[in-house]
């Protein structure tokens, strides 16, 4: 049963991305432009902008692919024990502004919160332990366990086939265009794109609908009875 409405149109479950939509890019900014270059660096005798330099490529080769995201992948290419670099730097791991109570205002709505992610498990893990995420949504899913990222359809089938959505009452919250249009592309219906996904930097130009934070498109969602009310 449809339960809430966007510019008039039903809603029933609302995807949601994990870093840069629910917390804030900073840690994850941080810690490959920053923590990794400058250990990496520190093992070469290099320092954090030449290391910087030197892992870009490397980077660029493999940006938007399931081993982009994949620490096991980039502790191999490194030799660095990546999660223990990333659990040292735990501390940045935070809530992006209006998020909590965001996901509970989708909750009182009656939505399915379903987070969907490229962020390893172990990744995932350790901001679960910090934020205590898994308690607030209904399902978690990874790219990982699809065995494709989000930019690729591939992902969006295999989410069809584990999740009970409907393309045409489902709206994703991002902050990758290129996952949005993947998404859009899939059939997702509703697609918005976070312009604010790390609070140390500017808003992002949005590609199509978007908004500063999820609070505000959360505050774009009715229930239902009451925007069928508005438009009798």
């Amino acid at each position: 049963m449809n339960r809430a409405s966007l510019d008039g149109e039903p809603v029933e479950t609302v995807l949601l991305d994990m870093d840069g939509t629910l917390l804030d890019l900073h840690f994850d900014n941080y810690f490959w432009g920053e923590v990794l270059p400058a250990t990496w660096g520190a093992q070469r005798g290099l320092d954090a902008a030449a290391a910087r330099a030197e892992l870009a490529p490397r980077f660029r080769a493999v940006e938007g692919t399931l081993d982009w995201y994949c620490l096991d992948y980039w502790a191999r290419e490194l030799g660095l024990d990546v999660l223990a670099l990333k659990a040292g730097a735990a501390e940045r791991i935070a809530w992006l502004p209006g998020v909590e109570a965001a996901l509970a205002r989708l909750g009182e709505l009656g939505l399915r919160r379903v987070v969907v992610t490229n962020s390893h498990g172990a990744g995932l893990a350790l901001k679960e332990e910090v934020t205590g995420l898994l308690s607030r949504v209904e399902a978690v899913h990874t790219s990982h366990e699809f065995g494709a990222a989000k930019e690729e359809a591939a992902f969006w089938a295999a989410l069809a086939q584990r999740e009970p959505l409907d393309p045409a009452t489902t709206l994703l919250v991002d902050d990758n265009p290129d996952v949005l249009a993947a998404a859009r592309a899939w059939g997702i219906r509703h697609c918005h794109q976070i312009r604010r996904p790390d609070t140390t930097a500017e808003e992002r130009p949005a590609v199509g609908p978007g908004a500063p934070d999820l609070a505000t498109i959360v505050d774009g969602l009715h229930p239902l009875e009451e925007a069928q009310r508005g438009s009798a």
